[in-house]
């Protein structure tokens, strides 16, 4: 199911969840493509068909593209102008999109506390790098969640070595200013953890340890997932600069300080949270992230939630108005955290 809103919808709007949702610090999440030259076991996708399960069975394949560059700053734009302002790039690999380089070379200014992120996994930024370099962007992270080529081989299910991902790293270190690392903690890398730590300690660059999330995709793999105690236990040797966070969107964090590298672990312990629509959801008992992002995907739809796609709205009818686009998503996202959805 998709949902349309009428252009005939009162025309009062309260910007005031869409806000709300921005200074607890929600982003947005703008996926360029679902295809990846990789294949994740536990990739979830952003909601899209993910590329293993493509990879086993060719019948099932993600939605088709229907954003054009334009569209994709047309949205962005508009969100912008009424209050986000923290926007990341997904995939898929957004860099095996042929809508990276308009898409990212058009960005337009945010304010002084806005932000532009690539979400990566290295493998292309080598490659991409002398355009990447005169965008707008601000930040860089990519995803290692391994750090051998037996693991990488494992996980990823690549054709090629882990040098490339670790040479996309520090391709992209040589020209952004803040360049950071995800990675997903499960048993088949547990023995990595450190060592990735170590390597982003060595270089100062921030790292984020994150359990993993049940979805419908990767419901034969839970069994993978591994609690973040193990790194929580080795960073309290290293540091006693821990703090809470608990922003009010999404899961909570414990955030660490290690000789002045941050060390983010999003931690289940500390709860995640949930507005008005999950209180009815039949969903929230697989729920572990909550509230806290919307999902723009490359078919023209934005999702306020993963396990949810009945809650997808289509916006590709609004975008030769800008400014009613951005009422429509503003009035999805107050039904949305208010239960009247």
């Amino acid at each position: 199911m998709t949902i349309t809103l009428s252009p005939y919808d009162a025309p009062v709007v309260d910007w005031t969840a869409l806000r709300n949702f921005n200074a607890l610090r929600g982003q947005a999440r703008i996926s360029l493509t679902p295809r990846c030259d990789l294949a994740c076991f536990f990739c979830h996708n952003e909601g899209d068909t993910p590329p293993p399960l493509t990879k086993k069975d060719r019948t099932q394949q993600p939605r088709p593209r229907e954003l054009a560059a334009t569209d994709y700053i047309t949205i962005i734009g508009a969100l912008a102008d009424r209050g986000m302002d923290r926007f990341y790039f997904t995939g898929g690999e957004p860099l095996t999109s042929p809508m990276a380089r308009p898409v990212l070379s058009g960005l337009p200014p945010l304010g002084p506390d806005g932000s532009y992120t690539l979400i990566t996994n290295g493998t292309h930024v080598r490659q991409h790098q002398p355009w990447l370099a005169k965008t707008r962007l601000d930040k860089v992270k990519v995803s290692l969640h391994y750090f051998s080529d037996g693991t990488f081989r494992t996980i990823a299910q690549a054709r090629f070595e882990i040098a490339l991902v670790l040479d996309g790293i520090e391709a992209a270190r040589e020209v952004f200013k803040e360049v950071g690392l995800n990675c997903l903690l499960l048993t088949t890398n547990a023995h990595e953890v450190r060592g990735i730590l170590d390597f982003a300690l060595n270089r100062r660059m921030p790292v984020q340890f994150i359990e993993l999330v049940n979805t419908d995709f990767n419901a034969g793999i839970v069994g993978n997932a591994v609690s973040a105690d193990d790194v929580i236990r080795h960073l309290r040797t290293l540091t006693t600069d821990e703090r809470i966070e608990v922003a009010g969107v999404g899961q909570g964090r414990r955030v660490f300080n290690v000789d002045g590298v941050k060390i983010d672990v999003i931690h289940r312990d500390l709860g995640r949270h949930h507005v008005g629509h999950c209180g009815t959801c039949p969903l929230r008992s697989k729920c572990v992230e909550g509230f806290w992002s919307l999902r723009v995907d490359h078919g023209g739809g934005l999702q306020p939630c993963l396990l949810r796609e009945d809650l997808r709205l289509d916006l590709k009818d609004h975008l030769t108005d800008p400014e009613y686009l951005a009422e429509v998503v503003a009035k999805h996202v107050t039904a949305f955290t208010e239960g009247t959805l």
